[in-house]
């Protein structure tokens, strides 16, 4: 990676790339904005993009791709049936990841979907533990017949930390259970990194002794691979026993000590689609015919070739130490700025983006009236970005009074790769001081309907906070945006 200090001033993230094409954007008064997410009932999910100055919602699928990936899509092959797209991918996962067998399936919740059919559905009522949930993962499972246990060691919930990785395994509990129901373990899933505790890396010491265990006691270890991208990075840095190692080790490494590894593109690869890989034959043939049946012809499964030429470019870009580090770096100094201004944040800053810690950003707003997603209805009020809410409405649960294991209460402001500038983060940072210094004002929002709820129902405000917030905003800013 790329090492540049500087002489008279503060260190900031450096840019290693040029733009070449750019997308004009605007920000709408902050009157505007109050009737938009009023329009979107007040959950993001439902805001339309021409309302957003800075997309933060995820960096799924919205990562800027190279001049390299652009090139490359014009090259694709549209054959139905033996396309040497497909080939040129399979040689490239073969280079990286070295297994064999490769299924390409339209995204992420896919893959997941023909893993839970493969080894979940032949076995009612199993389990698959994993380090921490994932609300497409879980939903796969359970839809199949299982159920799921989360193994993540106990200081991967402690919002505010030191512990480097947060996403590792206790790997006495995972033994446990290894031991005591090995037979009906479907495979154990191992999230690289941690999505819904704040983007948290998990070392690969921990990778490898879970991998380890699975063997020990007959068990398949499946791998999401979908953030595996910033948790390369987390290793290299943070990890001393690999910070000699090259990220095309380091890949190797874990790849062979996994049964089967899965991906969304979105994210690792920089285009959109997934796959799933595994050296087993009898096993790809047996998940083959899911993707046949529910994807498209295995050599496509549902993907556009020109994106499959994007990914097999974009793979590439996962091994590049320079590229790897853009997302943690930037995401490592939204998080500096918003401590030295007293703002409570998932600490230390992991990956996707920038995890704010809602229950202490707005402890006045009861878990029954969802902070998290208030504080995300402030935050675009504020300044017309639109984050993301990881809490009660994301992952709804029955009773609201009683916290459930591992419930967070976090806005994530995702950092989308070579998209933003650090010009723009200043501006977030700004923006959120000033949100933090006015928090009272902020209140709660209900849903509209009666459960059970889901990620993208509407929501609506508990008082006319959101209109108070903005006069507030006027007798700040004036006249400004």
């Amino acid at each position: 990676m790329s090492k540049v200090t500087y002489y008279r001033r503060k260190p900031l993230p450096l840019e290693m790339h040029k733009v070449c094409i750019v997308q004009k954007t605007n920000i709408i008064p902050v009157e505007e904005r109050v009737k938009a997410i009023r329009k979107a009932g007040f959950n993001t999910y439902r805001m339309e993009s021409k309302d957003i100055y800075l997309d933060m919602l995820t960096d799924s699928g919205v990562n800027a791709m190279t001049n390299e990936q652009l090139g490359a899509m014009m090259i694709g092959d549209d054959c139905y049936a033996g396309s040497q797209t497909y080939y040129r991918l399979a040689d490239k996962i073969k280079e990286v990841f070295n297994k064999d067998y490769f299924l390409p399936v339209h995204q992420g919740r896919a893959c997941e979907y023909m893993l839970a059919l493969a080894y979940v559905k032949p076995k009612p009522g199993s389990i698959v533990p994993m380090n921490f949930q994932f609300g497409t993962s879980v939903g796969k499972i359970q839809y199949c017949g299982g159920d799921y246990v989360i193994c993540i060691k106990e200081e991967g919930l402690n919002r505010q930390s030191s512990d480097l990785f947060k996403g590792d395994f206790d790997l006495e509990k995972l033994e446990r259970i290894l031991k005591e129901q090995g037979d009906n373990v479907a495979f154990v899933r191992i999230e690289s990194g941690t999505n819904l505790i704040g983007g948290q890396p998990i070392s690969l010491d921990n990778m490898l002794a879970t991998a380890a265990l699975c063997k020990k006691y007959g068990v398949r270890s499946v791998l999401d691979a979908s953030l595996l991208q910033d948790n390369l990075h987390f290793i290299k840095t943070r990890e001393d026993k690999y910070k000699n190692s090259s990220i095309r080790e380091i890949v190797r490494l874990i790849s062979d000590a996994m049964d089967v590894i899965y991906f969304s593109a979105r994210k690792l690869g920089f285009g959109r689609g997934g796959a799933i890989i595994l050296n087993n034959i009898e096993e790809f043939e047996y998940i083959k015919t899911f993707v046949a049946s529910f994807e498209g012809f295995p050599t496509f499964g549902g993907m556009s070739v020109k994106e499959m030429e994007a990914i097999r470019v974009g793979l590439d870009d996962t091994l590049d130490e320079d590229i790897i580090a853009q997302g943690p770096m930037f995401i490592e100094y939204f998080a500096q700025e918003l401590e030295a201004a007293g703002i409570p944040i998932v600490t230390p800053p992991g990956g996707l983006g920038l995890h704010i810690d809602a229950m202490k950003f707005v402890p006045h707003i009861k878990r029954s009236d969802l902070p998290a997603g208030s504080l995300a209805a402030a935050i675009y009020i504020a300044s017309g970005a639109r984050g993301m809410e990881r809490g009660g409405i994301d992952e709804p649960w029955a009773n609201p009074e009683v916290e459930p294991y591992g419930a967070m209460e976090l806005v994530r402001l995702a950092v989308p790769r070579r998209v933003y500038t650090v010009s723009q983060i200043n501006y977030m940072v700004d923006r959120l001081t000033w949100l933090y210094d006015n928090r009272d004002l902020i209140g709660g929002i209900h849903f509209e309907t009666e459960g059970p709820h889901q990620f993208y129902d509407a929501l609506e405000s508990n008082s006319d906070w959101p209109e108070k917030l903005a006069a507030k905003f006027r007798e700040d800013f004036g006249e400004s945006l």
